[in-house]
């Protein structure tokens, strides 16, 4: 591939980013003597980030990590006492921390002082209704204001916070509560889309969730169940409440991640992994102070919360649209708020350049992009970052168990689409061949300690998950992630997929067995291998289910249009089968596991790029 920079960094650029204020601090000339001494003295890096990004300690750190307990049991900030919402309130009183637009409504902002007394409100009512530190709460709704102040409010006040993808069917809901068994759950009466009304507490109630905060935002009667209250009627007056101080490793957040198994994964938050989202911001997104940052998103993927802790903790402003990111009014949201930094997901560009939407805009305020969530197209990547008169695009690569990114990209180093131009500072991480050789090309491994990375899972044996059968490296403990990269010539990376059984659809993480065991349903199908096509030129996997046919009179378009419903019902709609293909016998190692490297092998499917 060519490995000709699309964007190079000036004197000014480099000279005004965090990561040259850090290395001119620590007296590095180069970036990558600045990358090898933030793993190689690790303690002292992150030592001085906590103090860059000023987390507010109640009691300091006697270490900053401890490994007594082995590296696969990383203790931050040993000793200390804090609770990290504390950090995301210390810029201005007046100044800006969220700024959002319902669908054809005005933009409307929120200083400081009025969130944090939101905040306060929402924490004194959860005590109100009863609840208690360490209770579980769950979120289900779309990122807006009132989500970000439930989500803050619950650990400001010392409980966790389930959270739930509003694109989620009831099915997936259902999981998902069992798992974590919160109290109770916020969401709105309805998801309000391009002038449509979505069921959204239907689906909660199908769920069988229990009880229920509803947020109404449209003028539609839905009636609640008994147990049920309106968010006006749980909200108290009382704009004061003092926080919860808790230890470093107390769990704030539940997200949910696909394994290789049917259950996702339910992964802890602590006070310490905002802290990795954070400095992946500071650093790698280079975010100031005042910034404006927006990124369309959601609080059941982890780029939600990353949202709230990278952008406030660095004391800029949350930009967010209400509705979706696909038409010329997000557009005009962006250009109006001032938006410095921009994420996407890669199939959102591709919309756009299809339909030429942003065009009219003036982008050029914008700082720098930034891309995560499923591999993207260099073609479809440069033209996105000639939308803000050429500005670089931050390719960006981690996980929900990681907190952050593994690698990335800098404002520091010339920029090429849709690769990689580091590996993340203050991590590191090695790439293995099959025979667990070193290798240019092959499955990613990371070597702990890394501020971010899980301890625990709630529903699996986490070091089963990550470390069991693992080979080390120099004597290291390496911990398993599943992704596999390339490693370039000139020492930037290339996304290769996945190594596991996991695909990324639409910038979500799915299991190629929760995607087969909902097709296993339909009455054609006796068994079924899924997946993930990536195309030549770059960009998101192409879904392909292949199949052992049950019963023969069902038409084959038939066949596809059903196995797309049954998925779109039963998992998420936003999840595509590009293909379905009959096949006579499913390829098998000697143990009985389907070969899905080798149905990648055979398949010639041309991903569509329409």
């Amino acid at each position: 591939m060519a490995l000709k920079a699309a964007w190079n960094p000036s004197k000014k650029i480099i000279k005004n980013s965090n990561i040259y204020k850090m290395m001119l601090k620590n007296g590095f000339e180069k970036y990558e003597d600045f990358w090898k001494w933030s793993v190689q003295e690790k303690s002292e890096f992150w030592s001085q980030t906590v103090s860059n990004l000023e987390i507010k300690l109640r009691k300091n750190y006697t270490s900053i990590v401890d490994v007594s307990k082995g590296v696969d049991q990383a203790q931050w900030l040993q000793g200390a006492r804090l609770n990290i919402v504390d950090a995301c309130f210390q810029n201005k009183d007046e100044s800006t921390a969220v700024i959002f637009q319902k669908e054809g409504g005005k933009i409307e902002k929120v200083s400081q002082k009025q969130l944090e007394q939101l905040v306060n409100q929402i924490a004194n009512s959860l005590i109100k209704l009863g609840l208690k530190p360490n209770d579980f709460i769950a979120i289900d709704m779309p990122m807006t204001l009132e989500a970000i102040a439930i989500y803050l409010a619950g650990i400001k006040a010392g409980i966790p916070i389930v959270t739930i993808a509003d694109s989620f069917t009831a099915n997936e809901i259902e999981v998902r509560l069992k798992i974590t068994k919160p109290k109770v759950i916020f969401t709105q009466d309805v998801l309000q889309r391009s002038g449509k009304s979505l069921a959204l507490f239907q689906k909660i109630k199908d769920a069988n969730a229990p009880k229920a905060v509803v947020i109404k935002v449209s003028d539609e009667n839905i009636p609640l169940r008994e147990k049920d209250i309106y968010f006006n009627d749980f909200l108290v007056e009382n704009k004061h409440f003092k926080s919860i101080i808790q230890n470093p490793d107390d769990i704030i957040t539940i997200l949910f991640s696909s394994g290789t198994t049917g259950e996702p994964k339910a992964i802890p938050w602590t006070h310490t992994t905002p802290i990795k989202s954070a400095s992946d911001g500071y650093y790698h997104h280079n975010i100031q102070k005042n910034d404006v940052v927006c990124w369309p998103t959601n609080l059941g993927w982890m780029m939600g919360p990353w949202l709230i802790f990278a952008s406030l903790i660095n004391k800029a402003s949350i930009a967010l649209y209400y509705g979706a990111p696909m038409g010329e009014e997000f557009g005009a949201f962006v250009q109006n708020t001032k938006v410095s930094m921009l994420g996407i997901v890669p199939s959102i560009v591709r919309n756009w350049k299809s339909t030429l939407c942003m065009e009219p805009l003036d982008w050029n305020i914008i700082k720098c992009f930034s891309s995560t969530g499923e591999a993207s197209n260099p073609i479809e990547m440069e033209y996105l970052m000639q939308l803000a008169n050429n500005k670089p695009v931050i390719e960006y690569c981690g996980g929900t168990e990681i907190g952050g990114g593994y690698v990335t990209s800098t404002l520091v180093q010339p920029n090429i689409s849709s690769v990689f131009s580091t590996q993340a500072l203050g991590g590191e991480f090695i790439l293995l061949d099959e025979n667990n050789e070193i290798s240019n090309k092959g499955e990613m491994f990371l070597i702990p300690p890394i501020m971010g990375l899980s301890n625990s899972l709630l529903n699996k044996n986490h070091h089963d998950v990550y470390y069991k059968n693992i080979p080390k490296y120099k004597g290291q403990i390496l911990r398993k992630h599943g992704d596999q990269l390339m490693r370039l010539e000139n020492g930037y990376y290339k996304a290769e997929g996945r190594a596991d059984d996991a695909m990324n659809l639409g910038g979500i993480k799915v299991s190629a067995m929760q995607i087969e065991e909902v097709i296993n349903r339909l009455d054609f199908i006796k068994e079924s291998a899924a997946i993930a096509i990536s195309p030549k030129s770059g960009g998101p996997s192409a879904l392909v289910v292949y199949y052992i046919e049950n019963v023969t009179e069902i038409d084959k378009q038939d066949r596809l249009q059903m196995a797309k419903q049954i998925i779109r019902n039963r998992l998420n709609p936003l999840f595509k089968i590009n293909d379905l293909v009959l096949i006579d016998k499913l390829p098998r190692t000697a143990s009985g596991k389907v070969m899905r490297r080798k149905l990648r092998d055979k398949y010639s499917f041309k991903v569509d790029n329409d």
